[in-house]
Formats: C-alpha cells, structure tokens, sequence
C-alpha cells in the first residue's frame, strides 16, 4: 500500500506543478536554463529534525528525471541537527529545480510529524505507555503521515475504518447498546481488534462487561483516569484520547493507561524549515 501511496501522491504533487505536461514544457522557468546544463544541489535542515519521506523526495526526482542521481546522508527516523545535510543530487539542473518544491514539500511536512512525535515518545520514556496516532490526518497523505509516526517512534492506531472495530457514541445509539455494538462486531469478524469509546466509568463497566479489546477513554481528566485503571484491573487494554498535550502526557502514562492517542499529531503540522541550495 505504502509503495502505491508513494507513486500517485508523486504524480499528483508534480501534476499540480506541471498540469501533467513534461517538465521541459511544463516548468517555464526552468526552461531558461539551458536543456542539457548539470548540477550538483543540496538539501539541508535549517533546524532540528527528525527525518522522515526520503522516499518520496527519491520518486519525485525519479519521475522526473532517473538520471538524477541522489547520495543519502541522513536516513529517515534519524535526529538530525541545524544545517546538515541530508542528501545531495546531481544531474539536470532543469529537472532538479523542477523538482525541488515539490521535494521539500514532502520532506518538511513529514519531518514536522516524526519531530513532534519523538517529542512526544520523550515524554513516555520508562512508562509501559504507547503513543498511538489517529485518522485525522490530511486528506489523501494518511499512509504518508503514519509512515511518518513510525519514524518518531509512535504506533499506528487503525489505518483505515477496515483493519479494527472503533465503536463510538454514534456507533453505540446505533446499535442500541455497548453490548449489542460488541456482539455484532464479534459476528460479522472475531479476528479483528474491538475497541470501544466510553465517556464515563459506566460506560466503561459495561464495555468491560461486554469483552472490548480495548476502551477508548474519551476527554477523561486525570481523576476519572485513575478511577477507570482501578475499576478495569488490566480486564482489557486502556487507551486515552482527547485534549492530548505534551504536558500532560507523563501523568497520564503513570496513571497506568497502555496506550494515549494524539490527533495533533497529524494535523497539527508544523513543517520543518528545510533548503536545497546549488552547490559550487
């Protein structure tokens, strides 16, 4: 899936540029420069990092150009430090700068979530809890995003509405009741995780009681935490959600959760401020 992802959000990036005509055509300032002119160009980071999408920097200079050759210095999930280099190219000039925007547009966005990440992975350091991700990433760059949250050493939650069962309010008043919700996820696949969203300590007996996988803790403060970790006795695996930040996160870790999910992850992007600069 990921290979495919890579491919098509490629072209599509470069198609937006280009109006998918060829870059000799598409790319009128770049045509000033002579047709067969080579260069040799860097990319940098201007700040700290966590490098995550040197795949999709190395489809883009592919789709334009195979030619292009590309030396990594730096390979995704590493820490890197203010103006480092990351990778160097060579090859047509016309081609790279064609290229370049497109590149680092990747590069930048998917560093920022595998930097925040790290942060927050930090924060849980000697706690059994996991970070997990969520789907409220950018549309069409799910699979981009959460390879992204890997780098920085979160998990995955589900990818899609097809690989786990996450039964929330609506889902709940749907079906009735906790109980029915669960029961017919069991029937219709009981291979697959179930995990469901409560909002108070009853909901969370009753999920209990019906055998949920996991529960899915929703805006709960600190005290009702700690109360539902009490009231579960490990029956089943406890995730927190909801009002995620980076300060909170150790309290809730030694409050005894397995698992805290952060949407701001993904769609609260803070891209890395990144460079690529001809070189001599």
């Amino acid at each position: 899936m990921l290979e495919n992802h890579i491919k098509q959000a490629v072209q599509i990036a470069l198609t937006e540029d280009l109006a998918g005509k060829h870059p000799d055509i598409g790319d009128i300032t770049a045509n000033l420069i002579a047709k067969d002119h080579q260069i040799s160009a860097q990319i940098i980071t201007r700040e700290e990092c966590v490098l995550a999408g040197a795949a999709w920097v190395t489809e883009t200079f592919c789709q334009l150009n195979p030619d292009i050759e590309l030396q990594w210095h730096a390979k995704d999930g590493q820490a890197l430090v203010a103006n480092q280099t990351i990778v160097t190219l060579s090859g047509n000039a016309r081609h790279i700068l064609t290229g370049e925007r497109t590149a680092l547009n990747f590069l930048q966005s998917l560093s920022g979530t595998a930097t925040v990440v790290a942060e927050y992975v930090k924060e849980l350091e000697g706690t059994k809890t996991k970070l997990l991700d969520t789907r409220k990433t950018i549309p069409s760059m799910r699979l981009a995003q959460k390879y992204a949250v890997t780098c920085g050493g979160g998990q995955n939650h589900r990818v899609g509405l097809f690989d786990a069962y996450l039964i929330k309010e609506n889902h709940i008043m749907a079906c009735g009741s906790i109980q029915a919700a669960i029961d017919k996820a069991r029937e219709h696949n009981d291979k697959l995780p179930i995990e469901v969203e409560v909002e108070s300590i009853e909901e969370l007996q009753q999920a209990i009681q019906a055998k949920a996988d996991i529960v899915m803790l929703d805006n709960f403060n600190l005290a009702m935490v700690a109360k539902a970790v009490e009231v579960n006795k490990g029956q089943c695996k406890l995730e927190v959600s909801g009002n995620i930040t980076k300060g909170r996160l150790r309290e809730l870790a030694n409050a005894g959760v397995d698992f805290i999910s952060s949407g701001a992850l993904t769609k609260h992007v803070q891209a890395i401020d990144l460079s690529l600069r001809l070189m001599a």
